[in-house]
This record gives C-alpha cells, sequence and structure tokens, in this order.
C-alpha cells in the first residue's frame, strides 16, 4: 500500500471537543443504497441513525434523472428489496417515475423521513483515535459525530461534463440529462445530443418526432440489443398480490436469467453469439447500411456497459435525425464545429455523457481523514480499493456502499446492496455487543482481496481491449464485480472479525483475533 499524506484531525485529546450528541451510525445518502440500511439497521435494534441528502427528497438517481424515456434497464420486479415485492409494476421495465413512487412508498411505511436531513452535503469526515468516533461536518457549518460513517451515495449521482472546448460560449441552451429542463421546450428546436450511453439511447428516440431536427454525436458506438418488455395484466398483478410465493418465483426466474449473462463475459467467446443478436438488431432496424456500419461496435460485445432498446436505431431512419461521427473540435456561440469543419448550427446541446464513477472524483470535495489524519483521496491515488467494495485500510468504522468493483453489468444492483447492507449490519451489531471501540480492515486483507478481484478480471471481456467507463487510466477495472452475485452473496453474508483489527473500548488494548474469537493482547 502507498504511504498516504496526512491531513489536519480534531484535537485527539478532546474526543468529544464539540459537544455533539454521538449518534451510532451517519449514512450520506438516501437512495437505494442508505433507505436499505437504514430499514435493516432499525430491524437489527440500531435506531439511533441520521441521514444526510444534499437534495430536497429521497430518491437519488431516479429523484435526479426525469428525462424523457427514463427508465431502468434491470426488470422491475428485480430492480426493488427483496423483502419489499411490488405486485403492480406496470410493465417489465419501470420507468423513473413509478420507481421513485415505489421508493417514497418505503419511506413511509418504514417511517423513515424523520431520520433525513435534507439539504446537508458533507463537507469532512475525521476518525479520532483516542474516542475512536467520527466527527463530521457539512456545509451548513454543523458538526456531528457518529460511531460509524456510511458513504451511500452510489457513482451516479455527480454528471460527467465533458471538456470541450467554447462549451461555454455557446448562446443557446445547454444541459445534462440528469438535470434536465423541463422549462425548457425543445418542439421545433435544433437539438445536438452528445453521447450515446444508458441515458441518450432512451431520450433521442423520444424527442425525435419533436424537434425539427437532432444531430446526435457518437464518439463510440454502444451494442444494443432489444428490450424484452411488456405490460403485466390486470389479471397477473392480481395473482402476485394474491399469490406471494408466485411473485418471488418470477423474480427468481429473471434474477437466474440475468445471472445466465456473465457466461459470455466470462468466457469471450461466447460472446460472439450475443454480438450475432446484436448485429442482427443492428440491420433489422436502421434502413441504411453506411448509418448501420457506423453504429457497429468493433469491440467485444460486454467490454462497455451492455444497452437495451427497441426504439433507438429506429430514431436514425428519420429524416430529421442525424448521425455524427467526427469528432467535437470545439462549440461555438451557435454550434458545434467538428474535425471536418463543419458548423452545426444547433439551437439546445443535451449532454448525454453519464456520470463520474471514480470515488476519487465524485468524493474529491469531501475531506475524509483516517487514523493519523491519513487522506483517503492520497490513499487511493494510484486506485480506489475496498474490501468487498466495502472497507478500507486505516479507515475504521467506514462503509462505503457499492464501492470499488462492488458494480454490475449483467444483474441487478439491488441484490448487491442487499448483501453488502447484511454485511454492514452485522459489523455494527458485532461492534455494540462486542463493546469493541472500532474495526479495521487488516492491509494484507484488502490487498488480498483486490489482487484477486484483478486476476479474475483476466481474460474476461472487460479486459479485451476496449477504454470503458469501467477503468481508470491505467486500465485497471475499478467498477465491476468480476464474478457471480451469488458469489458476492456469500463472501459478504457475516463479517468476520479474523478480516479486521478490532480496538476494545477503552483504548487501551488491541484485540487479536483468532477464529472469529478475540483474545486481547
Amino acid at each position: 500500500m502507498n504511504a498516504p499524506l496526512k491531513a489536519t484531525l480534531p484535537d485527539q485529546n478532546n474526543p468529544e471537543q464539540d459537544g455533539a450528541t454521538v449518534r451510532d451510525v451517519i449514512i450520506v445518502g438516501t437512495g437505494f443504497s442508505g433507505i436499505c440500511l437504514a430499514i435493516k439497521l432499525r430491524e437489527a435494534g440500531v435506531t439511533d441513525i441520521l441521514m444526510l441528502e444534499k437534495a430536497d427528497d429521497f430518491g437519488g438517481t431516479w429523484r435526479d434523472n426525469t428525462y424523457p424515456g427514463c427508465a431502468c434497464d434491470v426488470q422491475s420486479h428485480l430492480y426493488s428489496y427483496s423483502f419489499e415485492g411490488n405486485p403492480n409494476w406496470s410493465k417489465s421495465y419501470a420507468g423513473w417515475s413509478e420507481i421513485q413512487d415505489y421508493i417514497l412508498h418505503c419511506v413511509k411505511k418504514y417511517q423513515l423521513r424523520p431520520l433525513a436531513r435534507f439539504g446537508h452535503s458533507v463537507a469532512g469526515a475525521h476518525f479520532n483515535e483516542v474516542s475512536g468516533l467520527w466527527h463530521i461536518t457539512t456545509d451548513k457549518g454543523e458538526s456531528l459525530v457518529s460511531r460509524f460513517f456510511v458513504m451511500a451515495t452510489g457513482p451516479l449521482h455527480v454528471p460527467a461534463i465533458p471538456s470541450i472546448a467554447g462549451l461555454n460560449s455557446f448562446k443557446g441552451r445547454v444541459f445534462h440529462s440528469a438535470r434536465w429542463e423541463h422549462d425548457f421546450n425543445l418542439t421545433g428546436k435544433r437539438v445536438a445530443s452528445i453521447g450515446t450511453g444508458g441515458s441518450a439511447i432512451q431520450y433521442v428516440p423520444e424527442i425525435a418526432p419533436q424537434v425539427s431536427q437532432l444531430k446526435v454525436f457518437q464518439r463510440t458506438p454502444a451494442w444494443v440489443l432489444p428490450r424484452h418488455e411488456r405490460a403485466y395484466t390486470a389479471l397477473e398483478k392480481n395473482l402476485f398480490a394474491k399469490l406471494p410465493l408466485l411473485r418471488k418465483l418470477h423474480r427468481l426466474w429473471i434474477y437466474c436469467s440475468n445471472e445466465l449473462r456473465l457466461l459470455p463475459i466470462r468466457q469471450p467467446l461466447l460472446a460472439r453469439v450475443a454480438e450475432a443478436m446484436g448485429k442482427r438488431h443492428i440491420n433489422k432496424q436502421i434502413a441504411d447500411p453506411k448509418i448501420a456500419s457506423k453504429m457497429t461496435p468493433d469491440y467485444t460485445i460486454g467490454c462497455k456497459r451492455i444497452l437495451i432498446s427497441n426504439k433507438y436505431y429506429p430514431a436514425f431512419n428519420r429524416d430529421n435525425v442525424e448521425l455524427v461521427t467526427e469528432a467535437i473540435k470545439k462549440v461555438t456561440e451557435t454550434g458545434i464545429e467538428t474535425a471536418d469543419g463543419r458548423l452545426h448550427e444547433v439551437d439546445a446541446i443535451i449532454l448525454g455523457t453519464g456520470f463520474v464513477i471514480d470515488p476519487r472524483d465524485y468524493m474529491k470535495n469531501v475531506s475524509i481523514t483516517g487514523k493519523g489524519g491519513i487522506s483517503l483521496l492520497e490513499q487511493w491515488k494510484d486506485g480506489p480499493a475496498c474490501y468487498k467494495g466495502l472497507t478500507v485500510e486505516n479507515f475504521p468504522n467506514f462503509f462505503q456502499m457499492t464501492g470499488p468493483n462492488s458494480g454490475l453489468g449483467h444483474n441487478s444492483i439491488i441484490y448487491m446492496i442487499e448483501s453488502q447492507v447484511s454485511y454492514i449490519v452485522d459489523g455494527v451489531t458485532k461492534l455494540k455487543k462486542g463493546n469493541y471501540k472500532y474495526l479495521d480492515v487488516k492491509p494484507q486483507v484488502l490487498q488480498d482481496f483486490n489482487d484477486h478481484v484483478q486476476v479474475r478480471m483476466q481474460n474476461t471481456v472487460w479486459t479485451s481491449g476496449c477504454v470503458s467507463w469501467y477503468q481508470q487510466k491505467d486500465g485497471r477495472n475499478i467498477a465491476i464485480w468480476p464474478g457471480t452475485t451469488f458469489a458476492y452473496r456469500w463472501q459478504t453474508r457475516h463479517l468476520n472479525l479474523a478480516d479486521y483489527e478490532v480496538v476494545v473500548n477503552d483504548g487501551a488494548d488491541t484485540a487479536v483475533v483468532l477464529d472469529n474469537k478475540v483474545a486481547f493482547s
């Protein structure tokens, strides 16, 4: 591990210097991760919880993304909590508003609103070794103290704004898809869409009939597979409501079928079958062979995020939709100039450029320091690393949900979130019952885990040569879990104290853990 720099800590000799009430757990973020953790902590008897949220309501991704056509690419019955099934999903892939309604239903049912403090961002969090507590400051200047500190913000909340010369000089309207400006009427407008990722393939076909001209700027084509979407009938909804087992079996079927998607990812030769299906989809839906050729990827399917849509390709059959593959040179006051010297004059530019997913970027405005004043971002200067995507050496009692290498490219992230919640709750309850001060993952345990993850990446489609948002600049995959989701669940079914340095509550001794039994030296 690299030797991190030190940062300023609260006075170690005065751990209660600010006089703040010591809470059991502070959770940052009120999306699916934070909500699930709060529910399960309460069920385990941990009730002194505070949830901090920078926005004005619960929901996370599904509160922020309201662009036309916004929907989940994981099936509704799987993109929901296993303990809070919804028999009334309207269709197989729910839209953003229906998912947000589900989230708010959970908030109401489990009475979480009193736990939340909205309009509060975390400015800094500092661990005090003497007290074993986290000292947290908000952007409002408020000081908070907690035994456990959980970052449940997820990686999809900071829009990625491309670095394009002249973007700020454009005189028309510019906005990111995650900050859709609904007050701006696109009817009859000339619109440029930059990016061809998961958001763009959803809003492009929705706005195409509305605008006078739509230019889609593509840097690299994505693999887009058919979306097997349908509405649930009234009979199905009634059966799901009256026979919960039937709904659970339906969910299980979806889960298993999705998990099979891992096979071509783990075995690139099998990916050729999926590529053939993808090419058929392109050639069937796009009338112009030249456009179809430009929209056919030249990399192994799965190396980048696989997208699903039945509407995206047909949009390019419209006379008012143009695919632009020349590189963007700069933005002028009136439009976008490409490398071939052509000026594309437009009234609005929509950035469908996704999100910042490297935690060193989306957490760069939060000063987090651990033991001895170690800075988290400095410790991660060569790459972010968490044990099981959750804990970091030198940062005791700190958890980062959906952290490095716990994301998915084939199944529902909710499954991973519930696995992580189980691990965190087990750790919190063990520490409280054992009267321990803090748990700090052992450096070698973290190193061995991450070495194993990178070994598992070898010979997968993720290492087949393309550049993707899963990778950092040196090519290391920092986002994706390379195994099955049930393997991850098995590994996170409980927190093994043998993986951690355990310090007792009086601060005098260090616990040595052998075979899950604690003996103090």
